[in-house]
C-alpha cells in the first residue's frame, strides 16, 4: 500500500473517553493514521453554552484538518455531536462524523419493539439529541442521565461492586419509567464514550432481552460506510502470510497529558504514547 493510500482520520473528543470510538475504528482500519484530540483544558463541555461548546469543537476540528492534515473527522463527544455538529461541518471541507446518529441507527436495527432506551451524561441528556435521532428512525426513546458513571470509570472501578449496583439502580429506575409510560424497549444505548468500559457490566445486569448498543463501534461502522474507498483501501489484508499491519496513531491533549497517558491506555485498550501538549486559544 502507498502511503497516499493509507487516509487520516482525526478523531476529536472534549476529554479521553472518545478513545474508546478511536479503539473501535483502529479495530476496523488498522493501517489508517489516526490523529486524536482531547480538548482537556476545556472539559467538561457540558457545562458550557451551545455557542461556547461550537467555538471550541470547530478550533479542535481545524487543528486536526489543517495541522494534522485529517481527511475524515470522527467527532467522538455526545455533547459536541449533539451541539455542535452542524458548526464542525460548516467550518471543514471534510466528512464529519459525529456518534449521535450512528447509535441511533444501531438502535433501529436492533429494536423489534420500536422502543429504546438511552443512558447518558446529564448535558447530552438535556439535549434531548438521541431523542431527536431516534425518532427520526422511528423509534421511541426514554433518555436517563447517569452522572455517576463516569468518575466511576476513570477511578477504574470498571467490575467493582459499588459501580455494578449503581448500574442497577439507574438501569431499574428507568425500567420503572419506560414501564408507567407503557413502553416495552428491547434495546439500550451507551450514550457516552465512557460507558463501553461498562458494557461486560451492563449487559450481565440489563433486563432480559435487552440489546446493548455500544455506541462506539456503531460509529466506527459508520465511519467505515461513510469514509467508503478510502476506508476500504486501509483495510487490513488478512491473507496468509501478509504481515500484521502497523497503526499510526498521534495523540495531542490541550491540559493534563501526564492524566491522559497514564488513564489513556485503559480506554483504548494499549498504550496511547507519547501525548502532544498543545495550546487552541481561549
Amino acid at each position: 500500500m502507498t502511503p497516499a493510500a493509507i487516509p487520516t482520520i482525526g478523531v476529536f473528543d472534549s476529554g479521553f473517553g472518545g478513545l474508546t470510538v478511536l479503539r473501535a475504528l483502529i479495530e476496523r482500519m488498522p493501517q489508517a493514521r489516526f490523529a486524536f484530540l482531547g480538548d482537556t483544558a476545556r472539559l467538561p463541555y457540558g457545562s458550557k453554552s451551545r455557542r461556547t461548546i461550537a467555538r471550541y469543537a470547530v478550533q479542535s476540528a481545524q487543528f486536526l484538518v489543517e495541522q494534522q492534515r485529517a481527511e475524515f473527522l470522527v467527532i467522538a463527544c455526545n455533547t459536541a455531536s449533539a451541539l455542535a455538529l452542524d458548526a464542525i461541518q460548516q467550518a471543514v471541507p471534510v466528512p464529519v462524523l459525529g456518534v449521535i446518529e450512528p447509535g441511533a441507527q444501531a438502535a433501529r436495527a436492533a429494536s423489534h419493539s420500536g422502543d429504546v432506551l438511552v443512558i447518558a451524561t446529564d448535558a447530552t441528556v438535556q439535549s434531548h439529541a438521541y431523542t431527536a435521532a431516534c425518532r427520526a428512525q422511528s423509534l421511541r426513546a426514554l433518555e436517563k442521565a447517569c452522572p455517576l458513571l463516569v468518575p466511576l470509570v476513570e477511578e477504574g472501578w470498571t467490575s467493582h461492586p459499588v459501580t455494578e449496583q449503581v448500574v442497577r439502580i439507574y438501569l431499574d429506575e428507568l425500567s420503572t419509567e419506560a414501564a408507567s409510560q407503557s413502553l416495552h424497549p428491547d434495546a439500550l444505548v451507551l450514550g457516552c464514550t465512557h460507558y463501553p468500559l461498562l458494557r461486560p457490566l451492563i449487559e450481565r445486569v440489563a433486563p432480559a432481552g435487552i440489546t446493548v448498543i455500544d455506541s462506539a463501534e456503531s460509529t466506527a461502522d459508520a465511519a467505515v460506510r461513510l469514509f467508503n474507498g478510502r476506508a476500504a483501501a486501509a483495510a487490513v489484508d488478512n491473507s496468509p502470510g501478509a504481515p500484521t499491519p502497523e497503526t499510526e496513531i498521534h495523540c495531542f491533549a490541550t491540559d493534563s497529558v501526564e492524566k491522559f497517558e497514564r488513564l489513556g491506555s485503559r480506554f483504548l485498550g494499549r498504550p496511547v504514547g507519547p501525548v502532544e501538549l498543545i495550546d487552541l486559544g481561549g
